[in-house]
This record gives C-alpha cells, structure tokens and sequence, in this order.
C-alpha cells in the first residue's frame, strides 16, 4: 500500500530541523519506505501490517521516533480537543447496530451547515495527495482520512427516513446504489444501514448510498465514523470489485480509540469552515472497549536476540518515543501497548524488532558465515522443475510468467471454470493450458528477426465433471514451451536432448491432432504412458511442445544403466540414402538401429534435398568386425529400408 504525505502537512504534527531529505531517508534506513519524492511529497510504501502508518499523523509518530536516533532533534504535536460527551443514545438518532459487524459506532449532528468551497490551505493539501476538492463538507471527510487515517462518511441528516439506522447484514439480492451512480446487486452478509423507512442509505466502509448524499441543498449532516469488521469489508470489496480508500484501511484493522480522534477533528473542522452547529451529545456504541495490552520481555532475551549489549535506558526511550509505555522491573521489562499497535505487537520477539529497527540495524556489527557450505538436500521439493529450467536455459530457452487467467477464446468451447466476478473479458476464465498464453508472448516479441525459444512452467485447470454435475477443475503443473523460426529437427532435438538429462526413456509417436499441422504432430510416451506432445501450430508456424511434469517426474529413473567401455573399437561409416517425400526419418532411424544387434549407434548427419546421410556403428563387445561382415549388415539394412520405406543407396 503506497501513500502520499505531503511535507508542509507532517510539519503541522513534526517539528523537526531536518530536511526532506533527511526524513526521506531516515525513514527509509529504519522504517517504512519512502520510494520517491516529488513536489515536496513524500511517496511512502506501507506494509499491510502496520496500517497505523497510513496518514500524516502515522509517519509524524514513526519519524519522531527515528529521527532522534539518526541525529536530529525532533517533537511530536499531538492533536489536541476538548473533552467530548460521549452517550450510546441519543435524541436525535436511535440506532441498532451488529456489534460483530461494528466494533465502535459514532456519530454527531451537525445543525446549519453551509456548503461552500474550501479553503485554499485545504484544496492545496488534498490535491497533493491526489484528491479532487469538492465542497467543504466532502472535503473535511476526505482531509480527516488522509490526515489520521479514520474513513470518515457524511449524511444528509434530513434524508435519513425517521432519523433511524439498522446496521445489519445485507440478503442477497438487495440493490444500493452508491455515490458513484453504480448500482450493486450484494451478495449477502455484507454490512449495510437502512434507514427508518427500510430503505438501504450506506454500504459500510466501501462507499455512502446515493439517496442519503450531502448535495448542495443540505442544511444539516449528521458526522459518522465507525471501526468495521475487516473479514466483512475485504469480501464485500472484493466480490463486488468495488475498492475505495476507505475499503483498504478498513480491511488492515482500525484501531477503535482512533474514532474519537477522528470525530473530534470533524467537529472542530465543521465548526470552522461550515459555521455549522454540532450537538453536545455525541453518540457512541462501543460494545467490547479496547483494553489494556501487556507484553513482557527479559531483558536478557531482548540482549540475545539482538546480538549487541543496549541499556535498559536505551530500550525504554526508544518504545517510549514509539508511544508505548515501558516500565523495568528487575529484569523484566513489561510494556503497555497502544490501542494503535495492538493488533501487530503481541510476543516479545515483536519487541525486540521494534528495537532493533529504531536502535538502526546498520547500526549492528556485520560478520560472515564461518563453516563450510552445507551439502543440498536430495529430492526437495521443485529440484526437479529446477533442473527443467537450468538445462532449457543452458539450450537458449527464455523462461516467461504469464497470467493464470485467460478470455474466453483461450478455452474455446471446454467447460473452464468461469470467475464470478472478472475484472475484464481478457481474464474470465482459469486457462486449461499454455498454449493460448505462450501463443500470445511470442506475437509480442516478434518484432525480433532472430529465432527464439520462451518457455513456462505453471498450473492449469483442466475442467472436471459435467455441465449438469460440475466439480472444482483439476490443478496440474506443466512445463510448455513454443520455438519461433526454428527448424523443427533442431527443436526435436533439444526435447530429446532434455528428456534425456532427466533420464526419462520416451517414443514419438506420430499422430493428429486439432489445432496442429497435418501429419505435425507428435505423441510423447514414457513406459507406455503419455507423458507430453509436440508438434507444430496449424497456420502459425510454431513448434509447440508440453509435458505433465507429474507424469514426466514419475518416469524419470534414478539413476543411468552404466554401459562398461567396449574393448574393441567401432567400425563407423556413412551411407546417404535418396527417401520418397514425407518419409518420417525418425522411423529410419529406428529400423537401421534394429537392423542388427551389433549397430550400436546411428544418427543423421546431413540432408540434401531428398538425399540424406546416416552415420552408422559397428560394435561387436567382443573382437573387431571386418569389412565382409559390415557389407552383410549393410545388405540387410538396406534390404529393410528398400521394403519399409522404398529408399536407395545414392550413387
């Protein structure tokens, strides 16, 4: 998550002589990352964990803790507000809530307001950090998220049927129509407020109904700021495909005490700008309050964990400029949490990071391994698919990530499985193979001239069951790869090749298959089981092959038959041989070799139109042939080839 703090904003809570620079970079070294700086705004990358950093007064807390440590002087000024009269009822809203569905609930009237613009100071702030100003109203809701990180929403008080609210869990099927005009059939169990009227006015914490919005007639707001389950917001967001600001920090875990912060700095900021009157009474439901959260750590485990000697002094201003609250006994150190940190600080090794990290860890001393290097362990998970990628990368294989979900074309008419809620056309269905994809990266590289290889190695989700009856697809991991511009005894080759470094015996078979050139195309089998294809794309010119890595896995022997050297050496010769067109020298090859027991090896060296030259072995294990029994070899090969294939001898 990435957010943007402008500087003169942080000032307001820091005061610090550093510069942006330096806070720039500070906070980078020991805690979250400022990625960029632009225009005097600091771009700052948030881990999902630590949503408590996700506004101006989050890295004003977390620079004032940092800055000290790195040299320069630095205060916090915290947001100061008048004691507030909290009620869980009052007079001018009666409420229900779910309190599993709502942490806290609060709210406050606020009597004549007066919709204007607002003021240059405001605008320029929410503008930096990418917010278009509208009106003082909407714009006092927007300032206070960025400002403490609260999602803050505004009713039109007077289109609140009945001034009731009933925060529940919605049926499925309900429709809301939402600020943005998007009407949402809900699936169900998603939190939604329906007035007194039984009308549906909010979709909580993702977006305000459009028939309770503040427009320019509205004379009265009612100010509402709740803490919302996560689990409840993160599925309603994402199944309805409906992400806000106030979604994302309310999925990561609001802290509930910040509410009262957050609905202080409202009334203060309707008073000034909108001249409007807030009620004295404010209402608050706040079934479970945040209790105190203690966690103990001795000292000597915070020592050993850290590898360097620190003070208890030390420890204890470091987590008290974090705003904790520690207190040494003995050895012990037991630390009061804030209600902003309780959800990420829960053991003592919790605290010795948060040390280490203010303390500096370019601070430690730094010492290399000593030992020698540990021996790998054998048959780890994903050695094999490694040892795929490291021998199709030594034979000039580019390795690709292509994206799981495909559009429709890329299944055709199979019964993939279809995503409920798709982001695009291009991404509806889970893919049943790589071909579609592989395909599809080698159009976008072929700007190149050059001949290449991409390969991938993922799962797909071939479907299961039947139209009346379907089942979750099966997960299977292939590896695929497609040639481009490559000779298709060249691409054999490396298939070959590859199959025999992971010692797996295999056939081709040839065959016919949709979406493969006739007579292009090839069965691979190992032990009488199909274990991959290849072959070449019907109008596209590519050599596409695939295996089952599960089934190629299951084939691959442990080890090579070791072949003693023979003592007596081969007689070798080449004979070319004029074939008939289509002639399948892979069968050639196959019946030259089972021509005679003592022809140990033969391959094909060279082609000349329709003349080609086999290079052939002659190896008896037990003494050297002579030229009269190679010539009677020879006669019955090429009796064989003659009968088989119609092939002769080239003169």
């Amino acid at each position: 998550m990435n957010i943007l703090i402008p500087d003169e904003w942080l000032r307001l809570f820091l005061k610090t002589s550093a510069s942006q620079k330096q806070i720039a970079d500070s906070l980078t070294l020991c805690g979250p990352s400022v990625e960029k700086m632009q225009n005097s705004v600091y771009s700052i990358e948030i881990t999902t964990n630590r949503v408590d950093l996700a506004s101006v007064l989050g890295i004003a807390r977390e620079a004032h803790a940092i800055l000290p440590q790195l040299g320069f002087k630095a205060t916090l000024q915290p947001l100061k507000h008048s004691p507030l009269h909290l009620k869980s009822t009052v007079g001018y809203l009666k409420a229900s809530v779910d309190p599993v569905l709502c942490l806290r609930f609060t709210a406050v009237l606020i009597k004549k307001v007066k919709i204007d613009p607002s003021p240059d100071w405001m605008k320029k702030r929410l503008q930096a950090v990418g917010v278009r100003p509208l009106n003082n109203v909407i714009d006092i809701s927007n300032y206070i998220m960025h400002e403490l990180g609260q999602p803050v929403h505004t009713f039109d008080y007077d289109k609140i049927k009945g001034a009731k609210m009933a925060l529940r869990a919605s049926k499925k099927g309900e429709r809301l129509t939402t600020l943005d005009g998007k009407t949402h059939s809900l699936p169900g169990g998603d939190i939604v407020i329906e007035d007194g009227e039984g009308r549906l006015i909010d979709l909580a914490g993702i977006m305000g109904g459009e028939n309770s919005a503040v427009d320019d007639k509205t004379k009265n707001v009612l100010l509402f700021i709740q803490t919302y389950d996560p689990a409840s917001i993160r599925k309603t967001s994402m199944s309805l495909a409906h992400r806000t600001e106030a979604a994302e920090l309310f999925e990561k875990g609001l802290d509930t005490e910040l509410v009262i912060l957050g609905i202080a700095r409202g009334i203060e900021l309707f008073s000034r700008l909108t001249n409007g009157t807030p009620e004295k009474e404010i209402l608050d439901i706040y079934p479970k309050p945040f209790s105190e959260k203690l966690v103990s750590a001795q000292f000597e485990l915070i020592e050993k964990r850290l590898g360097i000697t620190i003070t208890k002094g030390e420890i204890a201003t470091i987590l008290k400029a974090l705003g904790f609250e520690p207190r040494w006994k003995g050895n012990n150190l037991e630390i009061k949490i804030p209600s902003y940190r309780e959800r990420d600080i829960s053991i003592p090794e919790d605290i010795v990071e948060e040390i280490a990290r203010i303390h500096g860890y370019h601070k430690f001393p730094s010492k290399l391994m000593e030992g020698g290097l540990p021996t790998p362990p054998k048959n780890m998970p994903f050695t094999f698919e490694g040892k795929i990628k490291d021998l199709l990368c030594a034979w000039g294989g580019i390795e690709v990530y292509t994206l799981s979900l495909v559009g429709e074309d890329s299944v055709g008419n199979k019964q993939a499985l279809k995503l409920k809620n798709p982001l695009g056309p291009e991404s509806e269905y889970l893919r049943i193979s790589l071909m579609p994809s592989l395909t599809s990266a080698v159009n976008q590289n072929k700007g190149n001239d050059d001949s290449f290889h991409l390969f991938e190695m993922a799962n797909v989700y071939p479907p299961r069951g039947t139209i009346s009856s379907p089942q979750l697809p099966e997960e299977k991991m292939v590896a695929a790869g497609i040639f481009y511009k490559t000779d298709f005894r060249k691409a054999k080759g490396i298939i070959e090749a590859l199959l025999d470094k992971l010692n797996v015996p295999t056939e081709f078979f040839p065959d016919e298959k949709e979406g493969y050139s006739p007579s292009k195309y090839l069965v691979i089998k190992s032990g009488g089981k199909k274990v991959g294809e290849m072959g070449i794309l019907e109008n596209k010119n590519l050599i596409y092959w695939e295996f089952d890595l599960k089934l190629l896995k299951a084939q691959s022997l442990p080890t090579k038959k070791f072949m003693p050297i023979p003592k007596f050496p081969p007689q070798i010769e080449d004979i070319t041989l004029v074939l008939p067109e289509r002639t399948r020298v892979g069968e050639v090859l196959a019946t030259i070799k089972k021509s005679d027991q003592l022809i140990s090896n033969v391959a094909l060296t060279d082609i000349f139109k329709n003349a080609f030259t086999f290079r052939i072995h002659y190896q008896d294990p037990t003494k050297t042939l002579t030229d009269a029994e190679i010539t009677q070899i020879r006669k019955r090969i090429l009796v064989k080839l003659q009968g088989a294939f119609g092939a002769n001898l080239k003169s």
